[in-house]
């Protein structure tokens, strides 16, 4: 067991995401620039530099073939603020302004090379949907029901619709009716 433990601590990969290289190993949590992803989705590195366990090193050309790293979004971040402060002596400019870097947070799960896990030497397992048809069932019944409810006639819908545009009231500037202003000029 105790060379196991060894081999995954002396076991590392170069990996390339977002224009940077990250040396990651197994169970390290890693934050990168913001990737599009849910948190608690699978993330797949198939940009892989360099893998390195304790008996080999494979080096990439510039990509390792058939290699790729698995690692779960733990969640979505910001990196610390940054003061960006620009000054130029004797001429009065002096601009101060900040920063902070979305980041995603990873846990890296696995490193896999020619399709096999370097951890288990085998081929990696996908993560299984937690989803049973019977509460798919259930759900849908309860939404369409709930569809049901909330639906109304059509002529309701159209009455309805018909006081809301009465009651509201214009922006613009209120202007005395055509009626008032004739029979004003008359009386004049």
């Amino acid at each position: 067991m105790e060379t196991d433990k060894e081999n995954e601590e002396n076991m590392f990969a170069v990996i390339k995401s977002g224009g940077r290289q990250y040396k990651v190993s197994v169970g390290q949590t890693l934050e990168v620039n913001r990737l599009p992803v849910d948190d608690g989705a699978q993330v797949k590195f198939e940009e892989v530099l360099l893998i390195s366990d304790a008996n080999s090193s494979m080096i990439g050309t510039p990509l390792v073939d058939n290699a790729m790293v698995l690692a779960t979004a733990v969640k979505q971040d910001r990196g610390e603020k940054l003061i960006v402060f620009r000054y130029k002596a004797k001429k009065r400019v002096r601009h101060k302004r900040g920063h902070r870097q979305e980041l995603t947070v990873l846990s890296i799960d696995d490193i896999i090379a020619d399709g096999k896990s370097l951890i288990t030497g085998k081929p990696p397992v996908a993560p299984e949907a937690r989803e049973t048809p019977a509460e798919d069932e259930g759900t849908t019944a309860s939404v369409a029901t709930e569809a049901e409810e909330n639906e109304a006639p059509a002529s309701e819908v159209s009455e309805t619709a018909e006081t809301e545009t009465e009651q509201r009231k214009s922006r613009r500037r209120r202007t005395a009716p055509v009626e008032d202003t004739e029979s004003k000029a008359e009386e004049q």
